[in-house]
């Protein structure tokens, strides 16, 4: 039997070993992390990520093929591949801080597996890094082993978008393999190509150089995210001329050459990935004496700031120029529909703005806890990263939010309503019930364009949705953004 361990129990090592041990019965795969109370959760009921139909995934294969420890080192020394996925933050100090990827948990990693390493191992890199990582652990492996240890390291970035991660990794569109082209980085590439073998197509089974495998994932997410603010972008100007960026949007994604996906207008990007991996993408260029490349990706992170910048300036002016001691719901704090994760969530910076002009915010997401947003609310950033007038609030900010566990709690004597987040509940909630409850004027404030934009408005409603043709009220309230 072989025996697969995965270093890290997060988003990606979590779902992605659970596929593989529902897929390969004849596959021992275990999932290590030196965090207790997340290992716990692994092997409780209640798992410590949502994700649509991982739970089922997981109870199919627990305890059979499938297992949780917190015993880090016996299971690497055990194993034949060992996946590692621990996180590559974004460094906070020293040389690239606020760009470069912090590989401090990566080199860690690496040192242990040559620690405790007895057999000849395959090193899978499932983490996003910054090309060339492969070459520095390689020789890590290599200079801290002195028992004759055969180390081939193999590079296999994850395409996984949160909401849909199980159906992602059940029929992915493509699995990237990169390997050294050495006969034992062969031989190790098509060791994990007969893993991935057991359900994926083989010509969706993509084999690379080392190099190649670890820049397509950056490039990948650069290429997602460019798209996303270039739509952005466009909205700015439908608004300012009247046309509707849902109707650019579409007749643009017919063009055969461009399609549509990934051309949806909103608040913002956020989640572990797009933003981080562009400002490694940024440093990497820099770095190899490419300002003018560099400079065009840190653009697409600086229209990101920029949209969340005029949504919450839009917020402000439509409602007289001021926000103060106004209650204000929040309809969504994670980064997108159907996961819990919140990092880099848009509804961070639009709360930090509300706040900064001393709204009062009611907060309601149905994964998301309130530990987590009150975590995530006091959590300093980057300078770099966010416009100056988004700065984090300390913890008495705190004073000026509430999160309840219901929209039309949430709603209910507000003056405006933000939608952050588009759960598709929000699409069928009783509007009429909320304008009824709110003060007046009443705004709604749509950030992903998910609403009827019409019939709010013959309910009552002010309405504003990004690059549609502003409300009349707005228009006539319009500042400067």
């Amino acid at each position: 039997m072989v025996k697969i361990c995965c270093i890290g129990a997060g988003y990606v090592g979590g779902p992605t070993m659970a596929m593989i041990a529902l897929k390969c019965p004849n596959i021992q795969v275990v999932v290590v992390d030196i965090s207790k109370p997340r290992i716990a959760a692994w092997n409780s009921a209640d798992l410590p990520i949502y994700e649509p139909g991982l739970d089922e995934v997981v109870k199919a294969c627990r305890d059979k093929n499938l297992f949780f420890s917190t015993d880090v080192e016996k299971h690497v020394a055990e194993a034949d591949i060992v996946f590692v996925s621990v996180n590559t933050p974004t460094k906070t100090r020293g040389l690239g801080a606020g760009k470069a990827a912090d590989l401090t948990y990566w080199e860690s990693a690496a040192r242990m597996i040559a620690d405790v390493s007895k057999s000849d191992k395959i090193v899978v890199e499932k983490s996003t890094v910054p090309v060339k990582t492969a070459e520095a652990i390689e020789k890590i492996l290599t200079q801290n082993n002195d028992k004759g240890i055969n180390f081939q390291i193999l590079s296999n970035p994850e395409f996984l978008a949160e909401g849909t991660a199980i159906e992602d990794l059940a029929k992915p569109d493509r699995v990237l393999i990169g390997g050294r082209e050495t006969p034992g980085g062969r031989k190790a590439v098509e060791a994990l190509k007969a893993v991935y073998a057991h359900w994926v197509p083989e010509d969706r089974i993509l084999t690379t150089n080392l190099w190649s495998a670890e820049l397509s994932k950056l490039a990948a997410n650069a290429f997602l995210a460019q798209r996303i603010s270039s739509i952005n972008a466009m909205s700015a100007l439908c608004e300012s001329t009247g046309a509707n960026v849902s109707e650019v949007a579409y007749a643009v994604g017919k063009d055969s050459r461009i399609g549509p996906k990934f051309l949806n207008a909103s608040v913002g990007f956020g989640g572990s990935c797009f933003q981080k991996d562009i400002l490694n993408l940024v440093y990497i260029c820099e770095c190899n004496g490419l300002p003018e490349v560099a400079h065009y990706w840190k653009q697409v992170v600086q229209i990101n700031d920029y949209q969340k910048t005029r949504f919450v300036k839009r917020v402000v002016s439509s409602m007289f120029n001021t926000v103060s001691g106004k209650k204000i719901a929040i309809l969504g704090f994670a980064f997108k529909k159907d996961t819990g994760d919140t990092r880099e969530t848009p509804a961070i910076d639009v709360c930090h703005g509300l706040l900064g002009d001393k709204a009062l915010l009611s907060i309601y997401d149905p994964q998301v806890t309130e530990d987590q947003m009150k975590r995530d609310l006091a959590m300093n950033k980057f300078d770099w990263d966010h416009p100056q007038h988004l700065q984090p609030q300390s913890p008495t900010a705190f004073k000026q939010v509430s999160v309840v566990w219901d929209a039309y709690e949430a709603t209910k004597d507000a003056h405006a309503v933000c939608i952050i987040t588009e759960w598709d509940e929000f699409k069928k909630l009783d509007y009429q019930r909320i304008y009824d409850n709110m003060q007046k004027p009443a705004f709604i404030f749509d950030g992903r364009n998910v609403l009827d934009v019409e019939a709010l408005r013959k309910i009552g409603f002010v309405v504003y949705s990004i690059g549609k043709p502003l409300d009349p009220w707005v228009k006539d309230l319009q500042v400067s953004i």
